[in-house]
């Protein structure tokens, strides 16, 4: 398997809601690619998310801005 594909039985990759500190505040690296993203997106982006709720909010604008091919 080449470095760059995932394994799809690893357990690597979790659900944000499966997260055990996804209640926790967003880390200042989220907050600040969220605000990057949402930048290019022309959305707006609330400033009192979870750790799960940002990684799920990355995701959405990554793929929105197309950041995350």
């Amino acid at each position: 398997m080449a470095a760059t594909e995932q394994d799809p039985a690893s357990n690597t990759i979790k659900d944000p809601a499966d997260w055990t500190t996804g209640d926790e505040p967003a880390t200042g690296a989220q907050q600040s690619y969220l605000h990057t993203l949402a930048s290019e997106a022309h959305e707006e982006v609330p400033e009192d998310l979870t750790k799960a709720e940002a990684s799920e909010r990355i995701d959405e604008l990554q793929e929105k801005t197309g950041r995350g091919r």
